[in-house]
């Protein structure tokens, strides 16, 4: 990566490479001042570009401070250890003062990330119960003690976060659905960071976001490694399309289909293992990533889909083809179906923020019909209740 210096308006003219990839442009953020913010004589002169995030920003100068700007409009100063913050900064700029420690972490997309940087020990606290992680570090720290449960993000437990010196509070953009308990947490003195990288569009994007815990942990230099060897990885996997259509979905409680927006993530990643969404014209005004289907647009839209992917990240993974249909009835005509096209997500693939590539590797056997010499890690095979 290249940080680009720039003089009186911070616009960055030069791009990065990420060995084989595409070059990428630094352009404006929607949020983020063209003219550099100044404080007290600190003027922030270098912009991190991304190559794929487009819901952060970070600022940095030469006495060590670094300002982050996150897609939700919340702007935040990192203090350098040893320094202050200086006087004369805008109220609604937040100050992480390093060195962070004992993080109350409710995003648990984050948790790999600060598992890659080597910085697991900086969580101090969990949103999630030890059974509830995928993340081999997160699972051992929690039963061997060295990460507590602190209560979900909407009911956390205000005191043991301020007996325990809790500073920081990373969180999903459910927090957005309890601002009470965001409010109370920023009464407590605690720094609220909301983790915007579900809302990033392409899949690295959300690996991108090592950035902003690397900017925090004073480890930028690990993270330009580990996106170096993620883009690497990714375009390695990519290949031509296979003509392939599939549906991603999962079932909720009340026999609804629920996907994700056309523009998600997802549906990049189908693309790039060259296979097609049969969902393409999603979207709506709402926060949330995903969209809830009538019966009548789910079964005429996804029907004919080559392959099915059942989403077990929020609906809970299904063992058989007749387990998922009785969910919804609808699902027992549908093409993959007759034809056994159909696919399970581990309930670990949302956690496993830094290991895109290999999901990427998992669907393009799966469109390439490859399965056999290339086993899925994240996906796997629905078979009828009756097959041994």
């Amino acid at each position: 990566m290249k940080i680009i210096k720039t003089t009186a308006a911070l616009l960055c003219k030069a791009a990065l490479i990420f060995g084989i990839m595409t070059l990428f442009g630094c352009a404006p953020k929607r949020g983020v001042p063209e003219i550099p913010y100044e404080i007290d004589g600190i003027r922030f002169t270098e912009r991190v570009c991304t190559a794929y995030a487009e819901q952060f920003t970070i600022d940095r100068c030469d006495e060590g401070y670094s300002m982050i700007y996150i897609g939700n409009g919340d702007r935040f100063l990192i203090v350098p250890e040893g320094a202050g913050a200086p006087d004369g900064i805008d109220d609604d700029i937040k100050i992480i003062n390093r060195p962070i420690g004992n993080i109350y972490l409710a995003a648990t997309a984050a948790m790999d990330l600060f598992d890659s940087l080597g910085r697991g020990n900086a969580i101090k606290f969990s949103g999630s119960e030890a059974d509830e992680w995928y993340i081999d570090y997160a699972r051992r720290a929690m039963e061997s003690g060295d990460m507590l449960y602190a209560g979900n993000y909407s009911a956390p437990d205000y005191e043991m976060l301020l007996t325990n010196g809790c500073d920081l509070s990373i969180q999903s953009t459910m927090i957005d659905y309890a601002p009470d308990v965001k409010e109370k947490l920023e009464d407590l003195g605690i720094t609220v960071l909301t983790d915007y990288s579900s809302y990033e569009t392409h899949p690295l994007g959300r690996s991108e976001w090592i950035r902003v815990y690397a900017e925090i942990l004073d480890e930028a230099d690990k993270a330009d490694i580990l996106m170096k060897e993620q883009a690497e990885r990714l375009e390695a996997a990519s290949c031509a399309d296979t003509g392939k259509t599939a549906a991603f979905f999962y079932i909720n409680g009340s026999g609804q289909a629920v996907t994700r927006k056309s523009s998600d993530y997802v549906s990049r990643m189908m693309e790039m293992a060259g296979g097609r969404n049969v969902f393409t014209h999603l979207e709506n005004d709402d926060r949330l990533s995903t969209i809830k289907l009538e019966p009548e647009e789910f079964y005429k839209t996804a029907k004919d889909a080559d392959i099915i992917i059942y989403n077990s990240t929020i609906g809970g993974e299904v063992h058989s083809i007749d387990e998922m249909i009785a969910k919804n009835e609808l699902l027992a005509d549908f093409k993959a179906v007759r034809t056994g096209d159909v696919w399970c997500t581990r309930e670990s693939l949302y956690q496993e923020t830094m290991d895109l590539g290999a999901v990427l590797e998992d669907l393009r056997a799966v469109f390439a019909g490859d399965t056999e010499s290339h086993p899925p890690v994240y996906l796997f095979r629905l078979e009828r209740s009756d097959v041994k």
